[in-house]
């Protein structure tokens, strides 16, 4: 089988994390507006951004986005994954397991012990991975204000 390679990137990856974006956006059937240079630039070089990908010959086969949250009761962060998807032709391939056990490695090295990451309780596949890598479900509710919510 063909070695999938992992990274985080950095502001020296601008092509690539646009192509991580619309591969993310392509797996969730979305759309996904202009990106600049510029703007990717910015987002790239923030260190609280993560964006990590997971490539075969080159090629993006999946990918992460997560951001730090520093917390208010403890001087800690936690790690809020916000998107990890993989192209279909990769999943169930062992793609998702080794972005999240990257993504926490790293995390843990920058001493962020905790991440956490939503899933829609209609997605089963996604409950079902998470709690296979070990994630212990939260009961809550999101609620959502602005552009897609209900106001």
């Amino acid at each position: 089988m063909t070695e999938i390679q992992t990274a985080r990137l950095t502001v020296a990856d601008v092509g690539l994390a646009r192509t991580l974006f619309h591969t993310i956006a392509s797996v969730f059937e979305t759309e996904v507006g202009s990106l600049s240079d510029g703007y990717l630039t910015q987002l790239l070089s923030r260190p609280s951004f993560w964006a990590v990908t997971a490539t075969v010959d080159g090629q993006v086969v999946g990918g992460l986005t997560a951001h730090t949250l520093p917390l208010t009761r403890a001087e800690l962060s936690e790690l809020f994954i916000f998107d990890i998807a993989v192209v279909s032709d990769w999943q169930r391939k062992g793609v998702g397991r080794l972005l999240m056990s990257t993504v926490r490695a790293q995390a843990a090295a920058a001493g962020i012990l905790v991440s956490f990451v939503p899933a829609d309780n209609e997605d089963t596949h996604a409950l079902d991975f998470y709690r296979a890598i070990g994630g212990v479900p939260a009961a809550v509710t999101i609620f959502t204000f602005g552009e897609g919510g209900s106001e």
